[in-house]
């Protein structure tokens, strides 16, 4: 099943008038500036940029005649602004423009191990004095999850110091003392994530700051071993590869949600409103506790392991509240048969 690209144009019209807006203000300071160079700083492509002084030709202040529309001088590949028809300056900050800028700063800088954190605090410094009257009341950042713990975790990265945490594994549904070397703290998904070497498992892991139950900093540095590396977290935490269990889900309409919040392998439609759903999980366990939480309007295709482990676990729940099952069907009842086939 393939699904419609999402229409761009108007978001490229919008990105366009405001280059085209702060382009007068840069070529004005800037007289004879090669083409290339300015294309260069401003991030664009030659041609684009040929484009857009071809678009400034035809701007300018109402009467749209001689003297009215913005003028300029090509000298071979250099460009320089004749007349800038009032558009002299670089266009201001909104105040929601301001806001957003100095709360993605101020998130920046509250990430430790972000590279060049100076320029940032820099940056927020200049745009807080130059916005404070469009900002307003002062703007106070943390990162999502456990004030504590985040502060905890920055405190040991910041400082190079080992840890021992107690963690939720939600995968395994199990909760595990470790120690752990950090490297860095970080943001994905708009979760807080400390990564580290972990000595339990003798390898780099990624841990969500909202499941670390405990964390204690001990008496000694983090070490780090040379052959830990960082996580490439491009696209997200989860890394769907071959090896991991691969299983198949019929879904109803109101669980349509999964294909856009899982990284599904196959989406195709099925007899009137349901869908044939495949995706990789990190095992078969968490997959199980995964469909017993989706409702009836899903039933397990493949495997046929995850099916008996959804069927088995659906039975003994209706057997602790004292629901009588059918003897030789038990997937008579609704609550077991809508989830396993």
């Amino acid at each position: 099943m393939t699904r419609p690209a999402a229409r761009s144009g108007s978001r490229t019209s919008a990105d366009r008038l405001a280059r085209l807006l702060n382009l007068v203000p840069y070529l004005l300071a800037r007289p004879g500036i090669e083409i290339a160079e300015a294309a260069g700083d401003l991030g664009v492509t030659e041609r684009q940029l040929r484009e857009d002084l071809e678009l400034l030709w035809v701007c300018g202040l109402p009467g749209y005649g001689p003297g009215d529309l913005i003028d300029m001088a090509f000298d071979g590949d250099r460009v320089t602004i004749t007349y800038d028809a009032g558009i002299d300056r670089p266009l201001r900050l909104t105040p929601d423009e301001a806001l957003a800028l100095v709360v993605a700063l101020r998130m920046l800088a509250e990430t430790p191990g972000v590279a060049n954190r100076e320029a940032v605090e820099r940056a927020l410094a200049k745009i807080e004095n130059a916005a404070g009257d469009l900002v307003g009341a002062p703007v106070a950042v943390r990162l999502p999850g456990d004030t504590r713990q985040v502060e905890a975790l920055r405190s040991a990265v910041e400082g190079g110091r080992a840890l021992r945490i107690t963690y939720y594994t939600a995968a395994r549904d199990e909760t595990s003392e470790r120690t752990i070397d950090p490297l860095r703290m970080l943001m994905v998904g708009g979760r807080a994530y400390v990564e580290a070497w972990c000595r339990r498992a003798e390898a780099v892991r990624l841990f969500r700051a909202d499941r670390i139950d405990a964390v204690a900093e001990l008496d000694e540095p983090a070490v780090v071993p040379p052959q830990a590396r960082p996580h490439d977290l491009t696209d997200g935490v989860f890394r769907p590869s071959p090896d991991l269990p691969l299983i198949t889900l019929r879904i109803g309409r109101g669980e349509r949600w999964i294909t856009e919040y899982y990284p599904c392998e196959r989406v195709e439609a099925g007899d009137g409103d349901q869908w044939l759903v495949s995706l990789r999980v990190t095992d078969l366990g968490w997959a199980r506790r995964f469909v017993l939480g989706l409702g009836p309007d899903v039933t397990v295709v493949a495997p046929a392991e995850l099916a008996d482990q959804v069927r088995a676990q659906a039975l003994a729940a209706l057997e602790a509240y004292g629901t009588p099952v059918g003897e030789g069907t038990p997937s008579a009842d609704p609550a077991v048969g809508a989830v396993t086939q």
